[in-house]
């Protein structure tokens, strides 16, 4: 029997990889000659960095750079085995939970050190860009990270505008002839599973600036200041389209990336798939596992387990998936690809010891084991 797992972390528990081992320990009790493959699986949000570069090999590098409220952070980045693939995660330099809640304004708040980060992985011979732009505090449009690559952003007397969106207001120049000359060598590939345009009623401003701390006075200044944003960039890139699905990701992280970067944006799931090479592997496997901290209607309308799932059904494959806990609307799963799926709390227990990254471990390789006897008894018995 060959089996390949691809689960997603255990937020707050388990990471992809220490999952994906839990279950592989079960699943081997059950029946010692089967074949494992472990694989990591994340949806280019939180957690992406540390499945990828663990899961293929690579190399974490720590970098200081500047946080979103322009003070210090310590961000990481990985790279993959060929040497010239970056990870990143946006987050990891400009993210939300970097901000204390009563300092959250995306007024002030910056994307610099998303550049900076980028930075520092191109003068270290990085080439190819894997970028997760979920989890941002920002709404400035991208303004920050390009500055830190060499774009002006200049105001009237020809002054660097200001971090955050509130720089934007005084923005009317933009200038690229000291942007970093590697970046004409560059690509990127962003994790954007969001459709938003840049401004307007479903623009970044209005549908995402109220969960970053946007005075609701705020907002509609804040989507101005973008539009001319947009319109300044036209200017210097005639295919730039604020309106494309995406372009409001992260505050207009997803405008920058395209418009400036000439990045592609994509599902973050389908890039991971793509990079671990799971479509390969299972071309010859018997049935794929999978799963994450909890299953509901939400894992049904594509996370990354049904990503997954999905590509195993392109082949033919059975699917098996596992959940710390089931919440409201599971069974959307099954439609969505998953045939059978179990939750591995296996007595009454608090969150707390739920939680324990020893207790999930066991339980999950628990849990296996009896699905997998079960399954053993199935495969003699056809």
């Amino acid at each position: 029997m060959r089996v390949i797992v691809a689960m997603d972390s255990m937020k707050g528990c388990l990471s992809s990889l220490e999952a994906g081992q839990a279950l592989r320990e079960g699943i081997l009790r059950a029946d010692p000659e089967a074949e494992v493959l472990v694989r990591p699986l994340a949806d280019g949000g939180e957690g992406t960095v540390a499945a990828l570069t663990a899961g293929l090999g690579g190399t974490l590098r720590q970098v200081r750079v500047t946080g979103p409220l322009g003070e210090p952070v310590e961000a990481e980045y990985g790279v993959l085995p060929d040497g010239v693939t970056a990870v990143l995660e946006m987050a990891s330099a400009a993210g939300l939970t970097l901000v204390p809640p009563d300092r959250r304004d995306p007024l002030r708040t910056g994307t610099r050190g998303v550049g900076e980060l980028l930075r520092h992985a191109i003068d270290r011979g990085c080439r190819q860009f894997l970028v997760g732009i979920g989890g941002s505090a920002t709404n400035d449009g991208g303004a920050g990270m390009l500055q830190a690559l060499g774009f002006g952003f200049l105001d009237e007397a020809g002054e660097e505008i200001s971090p955050g969106a509130l720089g934007l207001r005084r923005l009317r120049r933009i200038t690229f002839g000291d942007a970093l000359p590697a970046l004409r060598d560059c690509r990127f590939r962003v994790a954007c599973d969001v459709d938003n345009p840049l401004c307007g009623p479903r623009g970044c401003s209005a549908v995402y600036g109220p969960q970053k701390g946007a005075n609701p006075d705020s907002i509609p200044a804040m989507d101005r200041w973008l539009g001319r944003y947009a319109a300044l960039t036209a200017e210097l890139f005639p295919g730039a389209d604020p309106e494309a699905p995406g372009t409001g990701a992260a505050g207009g992280l997803g405008f920058a990336f395209q418009s400036f970067l000439n990045a592609r944006l994509e599902s973050g799931v389908q890039i991971v798939l793509e990079e671990t090479g799971l479509a390969d592997l299972l071309r010859d496997a018997d049935l794929l596992v999978t799963g994450e901290g909890r299953l509901d209607r939400q894992t049904g309308m594509g996370k990354a387990p049904i990503g997954a799932a999905r590509l195993a059904k392109r082949f033919g494959k059975p699917v098996l998936a596992f959940a710390g806990s089931l919440g409201e609307g599971a069974a959307a799963c099954n439609a969505a690809g998953i045939d059978a799926f179990f939750p591995i709390l296996r007595r009454v227990t608090t969150l707390e010891e739920a939680m324990d990254p020893i207790n999930a471990r066991q339980n999950l390789a628990d849990t296996a084991e009896q699905v997998f006897r079960l399954w053993r008894l199935r495969t003699r018995a056809l």
